[in-house]
């Protein structure tokens, strides 16, 4: 929408209704862009608990179908439920080691899950109680630290991009042999996407990505190096029931580490929350805050429910939006429906997951990197004469950093800290929150008493205080 159709019809960007074949596109868009994320977790959980393929397959179905529905709760909403942004639900990669752990402490295999699910549950419905409350704690997110843990999202997400462009096995290992083939699908990729953007506008310029992994793929797949012989061998349907693979089960540890796992999750989620904000030039409230997370929450139960994971906003979809500039939360609706339809069509999955690795990856490495201008464009607005902001960031992205260019460095610690120390973007995040509150505490009360609804009594008697 154009700021003249806005401005004429008064309404927002983020709720203009697109036509269905715009919404189509675009959402396929975001689908493409989010798929190898989105599967990524449910591959790595059946790999560690020994699970059969067969498990594996309802596993990526049902993670696709509850992604959808998570989708739908967080960009359309329902009463108190949902930010109704343009934001994409995934399962949280916080949760990977802690869900292998929780299964693998009851022998692996089918009631592994069972004891995944009912911590999954239960940590979902304690997020969807403690929603309101940490939605309180918002005064303390200046763009200090939301400019910070955006640019952290950012940076961290990068070698994701990287470890794709290389066929790497993961993020955490170093490539030895980079195949140049590879580099070339990933560089041509990024090269064709800049190449759209560059010479076209409006409708074909908004859908770059999308045109950029279809070129690339049809070129991996001229030269062999794209297979899409599992989409005639992918069952035509298959429908997730809830409690597939039995009734879950409930250990007091499991469900206590997975209310860590929440936990930070929610620092991440109101990140992606300000990202978004940021980008669709929407002023986030507390409130915004609460509806996020209650979205969480019950997206999470609901993961435990339908045989799926706990369930946060995906970093990995916040540049598209920056890219395109099509803010419109409905195609995010529509990505839903899609993924929706990709958990009950396991052979457009197959055909979706047909897209090498190289390809997405350069499409990643733009949008990834764009999530961290994002980041540069909030802490603009800081002050930097202040040391203590100097600090902040610089402390903040310094650790970050460290988490993610030596991610083997958890290895040593216990199993609670390798939550935090396990990614870059929570110690990282963790970091700004905590420095902020060393340095600036003091100042943030302050300003947050005169920027909210404080009782004027409490305004003067504060006043007098100060003298």
């Amino acid at each position: 929408m154009t700021a003249e159709n806005a401005a004429t019809t008064g309404l927002h960007p983020v709720d203009e209704k697109l036509p269905v074949w715009r919404l189509g596109a675009y959402g396929l868009q975001h689908v493409l862009a989010f798929y190898s994320a989105a599967v990524i977790v449910p591959i790595l959980v059946a790999g560690a608990l020994h699970l059969p393929r067969e498990t594996l397959i309802h596993l990526i179905d049902a993670d696709l179908f509850t992604c959808g529905i998570a989708s739908l709760l967080q960009a359309v909403g329902f009463g108190p439920v949902g930010v109704r942004l343009p934001l994409l639900q995934g399962v949280t990669f916080t949760a990977v080691g802690p869900m292998i752990a929780i299964g693998s402490a009851v022998g692996g295999g089918t009631p592994g899950l069972l004891s995944i699910y009912g911590s999954v549950i239960v940590a979902g419905f304690v997020t969807l109680l403690m929603a309101r409350h940490f939605a309180g704690l918002v005064r303390f997110f200046p763009p200090v630290v939301t400019g910070s843990i955006i640019l952290i999202i950012g940076l961290a997400l990068l070698p994701v991009a990287a470890n794709d462009i290389v066929s790497g096995a993961s993020p955490s290992v170093m490539q030895d042999h980079v195949p140049l083939r590879s580099i070339w699908y990933g560089l041509g990729t990024l090269a064709s996407i800049l190449v759209i953007q560059r010479l076209f506008r409006g409708f074909i310029a908004t859908i770059a990505v999308l045109i950029g992994l279809v070129l690339g793929t049809l070129v991996a797949w001229m030269l062999g190096d794209a297979n899409f012989g599992d989409v005639a061998s992918a069952p035509l349907l298959s429908i997730t029931h809830p409690f597939y693979f039995g009734m879950p089960t409930f250990h007091p540890v499991s469900i206590l580490s997975m209310v860590i796992v929440m936990t930070i999750s929610m620092i991440e989620t109101i990140g992606n929350v300000y990202a978004t904000g940021e980008i669709v030039d929407k002023p986030i409230t507390s409130e915004d805050i609460a509806r996020t997370l209650r979205a969480d929450g019950i997206a999470t139960m609901l993961g435990g429910v339908l045989n799926s994971f706990p369930y946060t906003c995906f970093a990995e979809n916040v540049g598209l939006v920056r890219m395109t500039g099509v803010k419109s939360r409905w195609v995010v609706a529509a990505a839903a429906v899609i993924m929706m339809m990709l958990g009950c069509l396991p052979r457009l999955g197959a055909l979706v997951a047909a897209v090498p690795l190289p390809v997405l990856g350069g499409a990643a490495l733009a949008m990834f990197a764009t999530v961290a201008v994002v980041g540069v464009q909030t802490l603009s607005r800081v002050d930097f004469n202040r040391q203590s902001n100097v600090i902040i960031v610089g402390t903040s992205i310094g650790l970050s950093m460290l988490a993610t260019a030596q991610p083997h460095i958890s290895d040593t610690f216990p199993m609670w800290a390798k939550i935090v120390f396990g990614s870059g973007i929570t110690l990282g995040s963790l970091s700004a929150i905590l420095l902020h509150l060393i340095f600036n505490v003091k100042r943030t009360i302050h300003e947050a008493a005169y920027a909210t609804d404080v009782p004027r009594e409490a305004l003067i008697d504060e006043r007098i205080r100060e003298g």
